[in-house]
Order: C-alpha cells, then structure tokens, then sequence
C-alpha cells in the first residue's frame, strides 16, 4: 500500500476545515441576507390601520345605525306593526307640552291615552277581550334599597294610570298569567318628552291595537301599563304593582323607557331569570342588546333609575329593560324633540316587541312563580351580533368555559416558560411591563389634555356639540401614549438575553440585533394575550356579564398566532409578524365589539351635559378625566395588537408626528372657540328658579341660575343682564341637592309669589320619654302652601324613627309613613320625596322620635324642606326670554321647579 507524505495528508486534512469555515461563512451572509430586512413597510400598515377604522365604524353603523323602513298601517296590516301609526301618537302627546304630574297637560294626555285604548277595544277581535281601566292610586310610600333612590321614601298620592288587559275569550287561564307591558306618560317639567317617554308610549299604543287581532291564538293576557309618576321616583309602577288587583296575575314584566332620541331601543337590564331574554332571542327581528350596559347600569357608573328596578326589588318579577339611546345629551331638555326621532326607530322597537310578545303570549312555558330568586349560576349573558344575532347563554355554561381558557392559557404560558427557561420568563416579565407601561402613558397624555382643556376654552366641554372632536382630544394623545409605552418595553425586551441561538452559532452583531427586533415585536403581541389573560381572570371571579369581551380579545388573537406564527423550537429564527396574523385576530372582536364600544364613548360623552349633579360640587376638569380614562383605557386594551406591528415598520416617526399634529390642531381649534361647545340642538343644562328661603332668621327671595354641565356662568349671566352675581359664596341647599355654585340675582324677587305659597313648620306637641329615658318625641306640623310636590329632608343623626301623617293634627287621617327602619343618605339626611296630583294632601304631621343622648352641639338643622311649583314668575319668564339659546332648563325627580320655597325647623333642646 503506497503511504501518503505526512505534508500532504495535513493539507488533505486542512481542506474540509476550509470548507466548513468557507460554509458558515456563508451561511452568515445568507442569514444576514435573510433576516437583516425587518423592517415593515409604512404604507402597508397605514393602509391595515385605516382598514381597522373603517371596520370598526362599518361594525357600528350597521349594529347602531341600521333601521328597518317604517310601515304605514296599511302596509303592516291588522296584526302588524306601524311606525306611521305611531309616530302620531307622539306628534299627539308632544304638542301638550311638558306634562309633568299635577299639571293640566298631563290631564290632557290621559285623556288623549284613553281614548286611543276605547279605540283598541273597539276594534279588537271577536275573540279578544280588552279591558280597560282608568286607575286612580292611593297613597302609598315607596323604598327601595338600592341605586339611585337608596336612603329615601318616595311618597305618592292622587296619581292616575291607564290599565288595558289583552287576553283570548276562551282560555280559562289567560287572566291568571300576564305579561306586564309598561311605560310612563308623565315628563319632566323642561320638556315635552318626544324621546323620554312618548315615544315609548307611541309604540305601546300601537303594540295593543296589533295584539287585540292577533292575542285569541294567546295562553296568557298582556297588560299595558300606561303610568305616571316615574319622573317622581318611579311611583306609577310602585302604585301599580301594590295596588291594583290585576299585579298579582303579572308573571313578567317588560319596561320601555328612553335616555335620548331615537335609534334603536336596545335591552340594557334583563333578568334576574334568563327565560326573557332567551325567548325574546329567538323572537325578535332585530335583536339588540348588551350586557355590558347592565353591568354598568347596576354599578351605579350610570346614575338612573327605571320602572324596571320596582318590577325587580318590589315585585320579585324578572323581565327585560328597553331604552332608546341616540341623543343622550338632549335627555331632560327642550331638545328632546320629535325631529331626533330617526325613521325607523320605533319601527324597530315596535316589531322586536310584537314578535316576542306573540311568542310568550302563546307560551305554555311562561313561569308561573316569581323568580327573582333565580341563582347568580343561571343569570343570562346576552350580546348581539350586528344587531341581526343575539348570542345568550348561561353564567354557569360562561363560568366553565372562561375557567377552561383560564387553565389552557395557564399550561401554555408555564410550559413555554419551562421550555425557553430563563430568557423566556423575562420576556413574559417585559411583556406585561409593556401593556402596563402602555396604558399608564396612554391615560396620561390624555389626561393631560383634559387638564388644559378648562384653561384655554370657554367651557370644560368644549365637544358637547361636536362629539368627533375627542378624536384628536384624547384619542391621539392616548394612542401616543401607548406607542411610546410599547416603544419602551420595546428597548428593553431587544436587551434581554435570547434562547434562539441554543445551537452556538456565530452571529453577526447585525443578525443579533435584527433577531432581537424580531423577538421583541413577537413579545409585545404575546402582551395582549396577557393583559386579556388578566382581565379574564378578573371577570370569572366577580361573574360579570361582560367577560365575554376578554374571551373574544384572547381567544381568536392566540388561536390566530398558534397557527401561523409559533415553534415548537427556539433554534428557529423569528420572523416578522404576519398580516394575516393581524387580521384574523381582530375580524372577531371588532365584529363583537367595535359598536358597543363607540356606541358606550357617545353616550358617556353625551352624559356630561348633566355631569354635575351637585351644581359646582366636582372640578371642572373631572368630566374630562372620566372621559380620557375611559378612551385610553379602550386604546391600550384593543390596540396592543395592532400597535406591536409599528415598531418594525417605517412610519412610527411619521404616525407619532401625525398624532402630535392632529392633537395640536385640535387643541387649538378649541382654543379659538371656531366650534362651540353648545348650540342649540345640543344644549347646556340650566336651571332658572325664583328661590324664597325662609329657613333664616329673615326671609330672603332671589333667583337662582345654576347649572348640571361643568362650568361656571359668567358669559350667560352677562348675556342675561339681570344684575346676577356669579361664584361660590352663592350657594343654596335645595334639600336633594346643594348647589355650591350659582348667579343670584335679587332684582324684583320680592314680588311674583304670595304668602299663602310659604310652607311652614311648626312644633305642635312634645313629650318626654320616662324615668331615665332622654329621649323626647316631637310632633311637627307641616303646611306645603298648597304644593303638591315636596321634600323633606330628616337629620337621622338626631332622629331614631318618625311617621308621616296626613291631617292637621295627630291621628286625624291616614299614616303614609309608620314607624320603622330608617336608613340615610348622604351626610346622615333621610329624604322624603312627595309628589301627588292636584287632589294630594297638603298638610301633614311628622312625630320625630329622637335618639336617646345627644351631647353634640347641633349647628344644623332638624329639618329642611323645599316646595315646587310648576310656576312662572315675571322674574323667571324674563330670565327665560333672555337665555341664550344655547341653554335649556334641565329636569329630574330631585330638581326644583320655576318657583321653590326653602324652610327648615332647627334643633333645640
């Protein structure tokens, strides 16, 4: 065998070596040539952003916006629905004026109402019963343990309701099982009610005629519940449901009410038992409804109350809660016209309502027993999809389908976390560093802005009018914000040591560094999976409704970056991000989810207009700050997704300076005031009352100008020339409420009023307790001055127990009030709020029974009271003519009206 030369076998050996090294050589320049490209094109994710937009506003206009073409009678036919039908109904209603109980108009819509339901019975089928009757309630007090009348007795008397029972002649058990139907005719004294609630009443009117010709196929009886009294506290539904002997055979009930104009009537309250909702699911046309309105609704976020809280709390009923909720800024002011009503609105409401009411009235399975006992477990969750779909399911199926996500989430992140090691936990650590440090920026920037907005406009909300205007108000800044929060985690997560290059490969410090980017870009999408991860975790816990919301952001987001973008291997180098990705992550939850988000920013914009429900109780600033958490918060949580894509592409520079320019711009157009704050359809809420107060030493008349929407009044006081005086040394405590910051005026407030008008309190009786019982028992007589509406407040610091009366002296006539437990309100003051019709009472006797010590020295007093008159006073009515028309007078159940006197009984020993 021939040996080969040592020299030659080295060289032999030396070459393969070469090679290899020649190999990864190449290798590096053609990883290099791979991966060294990372970033993305700006035009591409400009054009997936504005796609987003478009989407999501398209999701909201079809689920918000989209009304179905109105029917004129003929068209709907007997059994049919008409919206031509029924708007004149409300053209009816609406051209009485403001209505509110005791006064004459509201005679005049009762009477138009029964008229309209002679009619109904008069044409119903052969084969259907409707019975009508006219019911006029008794006295009676009302209280309800919680949402916005908790700590008060709301007291009623001479209130009047149209009842109409609907049900076949011939089943024997229709009249002992009813749907209960309601809405109230009443308004507030500042407007006619085109909106809130005629509308409401419109379409029951137009529902009853339709069921009367088709209700001989029923099993159960529908009762139309036309009440008044809910302006004043929800009275007619309390009177309805205590009184009148047809509530015992109510087995459901459906309340139709309007916080706005207009659009579609959406279910915000359902329940307690799922079997509503569930029916009116399959029934209706054009399902739309929320749960998350209701889980804001009961949290008190939204401070209102419907006739749906009485069914619920006093009746035990379970049921559904309609509203209307386009133009939320005209609620409760001249505004609510009948022009805001889109075509279509009560056409969707109306064949919704029929639909469901054809399908439980023949219903054999309507339930038979109260059910508000019905476990948290079996609660409904309900969303609809586009306003064409209604998803509704059960909590307890909610419970252990979150709980699966929660655990398959769990093992995925623990597993991932086992298998990167130590680079992977600190990326998971950054990650959530990254949504946190997004949203922080994100609320900052726009609080920022909501801090400068009172010193450079005229108005604290200077987009009343001009809602769009938060686009680059907060918007912007808070999109900023979470771009420069993401830019952060950012650089910290290209930093952090990789497992990518497990297999100890050479890498050039520019594929090291694209690599990093790469892996950071791919951390900050995983983020959203942790925050919603979170916020899953969260509403499982405290079973809300509005957990679904979490499971739609987490679930196609994951399912979507499992299948297209994750390894099994760290050894494989990262890619960009696809579009594809992004896209099938998003198409769900802004199909789900898109509208009720912009549609709950509109309506929490629109309710600044009465923000202040202490008139100058709340900076000026803080209605802004409410918004600008509201909007960053939405920001940060939808857009992580999204914005992890921008940092890997060529147009962040480019983005950030259009948002700093689009938020400048904005700023400066409020500062130039080229758009007002409020005009004449979107209006400020004021109040203009001539005050009488007597509860001084010496009586004092004056007008009072003050108002629910942040601000204060000097431009409109100057405008009104009355010589009114403007700041917070004017304050007056109108017993509900304390305004602390008004304009008074003085001039000719002395006459318009008569003596016979001033309410007076007055001690009638005392007794002391026995032996070494301190306590004392005090009767006070109590003169209204002839007014049918009235509050009292009671220090229940002072005072263990009372009873309210009627008569001019003790046991003369019926107890409204018996003894009992009283709770408190705020700063210990129990309210009696009474509203009654022109045959009320206007004298009563309280007995107070006092605690039995009291050391404090009391520097308030024992009572306060304050009577309203729905009167005009030539100081008023010139106030009035002389506002701008941009204001309007603001009405709700603790306002006053035009003419208010204040009295109070002090504390003595």
């Amino acid at each position: 065998m021939r040996k080969r030369h040592p020299k030659a076998a080295s060289d032999s050996s030396s070459e393969p070596s070469s090679s290899t090294q020649q190999t990864d050589n190449n290798n590096h320049v053609l990883l290099d040539k791979k991966v060294v490209d990372v970033r993305r094109s700006g035009k591409t994710w400009f054009s997936v952003l504005i796609l987003i937009i478009y989407s999501s506003w398209a999701v909201y206009n079809h689920q918000h916006g989209n009304l179905p073409r109105p029917l004129t009678a003929k068209q709907a036919g007997k059994r049919g629905f008409s919206e031509i039908q029924a708007m004149k109904h409300v053209t009816a209603l609406t051209q009485f004026g403001p209505h509110p109980v005791s006064s004459d108009a509201l005679l005049h819509a009762l009477e138009y109402v029964l008229g309209e339901v002679e009619k109904v019975k008069e044409t119903a089928h052969f084969d259907v019963d409707v019975n009508v009757d006219f019911f006029e309630s008794k006295s009676g007090v009302n209280r309800l343990v919680g949402g916005l009348f908790k700590g008060k007795s709301l007291v009623y008397s001479d209130i009047s309701h149209i009842v109409v029972r609907i049900m076949p002649k011939y089943e024997s058990e229709a009249g002992e099982n009813a749907i209960l139907v309601s809405s109230h005719i009443d308004t507030v004294f500042s407007t006619g009610g085109a909106g809130d609630c005629s509308s409401c009443v419109a379409v029951m009117l137009e529902l009853a005629r339709s069921v009367s010709q088709s209700a001989h196929g029923f099993k159960n009886s529908v009762i139309f519940l036309f009440n008044t009294g809910e302006e004043e506290g929800l009275n007619g539904a309390h009177s309805f449901i205590t009184q009148h002997p047809w509530s015992s055979t109510v087995r459901l009930a459906v309340d139709l009410e309007a916080m706005g104009a207009g659009g579609k009537s959406a279910i915000f309250q359902a329940g307690p038992s799922p079997w509503a909702i569930e029916n009116f699911a399959l029934a209706a046309k054009y399902p739309s409804g929320q749960i998350m309105g209701q889980d804001l609704f009961t949290s008190g976020v939204i401070k209102s109350a419907t006739d749906f809280q009485v069914y619920k709390e006093v009746a035990g009923l379970s049921g559904l809660d309609f509203a209307f909720a386009d133009n939320t800024a005209v609620y409760h002011t001249k505004n609510d016209k009948i022009e805001l009503i889109k075509p279509g609105s009560l056409q969707h409401l109306g064949e919704n309502m029929l639909a469901f009411l054809i399908r439980v009235g023949s219903s054999s399975d309507l339930p038979k027993d109260k059910t508000l006992q019905t476990s948290s477990s079996d609660a409904a969750v309900y969303f609809d999809i586009l306003g064409k779909y209604m998803v509704v399911y059960r909590q307890n199926f909610a419970t252990m389908m979150y709980v699966s996500v929660i655990m398959q989430s769990m093992l995925i992140w623990v597993m991932s976390c086992l298998m990167g090691g130590y680079p992977a936990l600190v990326s998971v650590m950054l990650s959530c560093l990254s949504f946190i440090l997004a949203w922080i920026f994100s609320v900052a920037f726009s609080v920022a802005v909501a801090f400068i907005l009172p010193w450079i406009s005229s108005s604290p909300v200077p987009y009343a009018s001009y809602p769009l205007m938060t686009i680059g108000l907060f918007v912007s800044p808070a999109v900023l914000g979470s771009i420069s929060g993401q830019h952060l985690a950012f650089s910290f997560l290209r930093k952090k040591p990789s497992n990518r290059n497990s297999n100890n490969m050479e890498l050039s410090p520019r594929l090291r560094d694209n690599l990093a980017k790469l892996e950071a870009e791919r951390w900050l999408f995983k983020a959203g999976f942790i925050q919603w991860f979170v916020l899953l975790v969260f509403g499982t816990y405290y079973k809300l409704g509005s957990t679904y919301l979490a499971l739609v952001w987490l679930v196609p987001p994951a399912f979507s970056y499992g299948l297209l973008e994750a390894t099994l291997t760290p050894i494989r180098f990262p890619k960009p991000l696809k579009l594809a990705t992004l896209a099938i992550s998003l198409a769900v939850p802004i199909l789900v989810s898109a509208g009720g988000f912009i549609r709950l920013a509109g309506t929490l914009i629109g309710m600044l207009i009465r923000f202040d429900r202490n008139p100058g109780g709340t900076p000026e600033w803080l209605g802004n700050v409410v918004v600008a958490v509201v909007i960053a918060t939405f920001v940060s949580l939808t857009m992580v997704y999204l914005l992890a894509y921008i940092h890997l592409s060529g147009s962040k520079r480019s983005i950030v300076t259009a948002l700093c320019i689009i938020t400048a711009l904005s700023l400066a157009l409020v500062a130039s005031g080229f758009l007002p704050a409020f005009t004449e359809d979107t209006a400020r809420a004021v109040n203009v009352v001539h005050v009488v107060d007597t509860s001084g030493e010496e009586q004092a008349s004056f007008i009072s100008l003050f108002s629910n929407t942040p601000g204060n009044l000097n431009v409109e006081a100057e405008q009104i020339k009355e010589g009114f005086r403007c700041g917070r040394d004017n304050k007056v405590d109108f017993v509900s409420f304390e305004a602390k910051y008004s304009c008074v005026s003085k001039k000719d407030a002395e006459v318009g009023w008569d003596k016979s008008d001033v309410p007076v309190l007055r001690v009638v009786n005392e007794e002391k307790g026995r032996g070494d019982d301190e306590r004392r028992i005090i009767a006070v007589s109590m003169e209204t001055g002839g007014s049918s509406r009235w509050i009292l407040g009671i220090d229940m610091e002072v005072v263990e127990d009372f009873t309210l009366q009627v008569g001019e002296e003790e046991g003369d006539e019926e107890l409204m009030i018996g003894r009992g437990e009283k709770s408190s309100g705020q700063e210990g003051w129990h309210q009696i709020q009474f509203s009654g019709g022109k045959k009320a009472p206007t004298k009563f006797v309280l007995k107070l029974y006092q605690k039995k010590s009291d050391e404090k020295k009391m520097q308030r007093p024992v009572l306060k009271l304050r009577t309203d008159f729905d009167r005009i006073t030539p100081q008023v009515k010139r106030v009035l003519e002389r506002l701008p028309t941009y204001c309007s007078q603001f009405g709700k159940s603790t306002s006053p009206f035009t003419l208010a006197f204040l009295a109070s009984l002090p504390y003595t020993k």
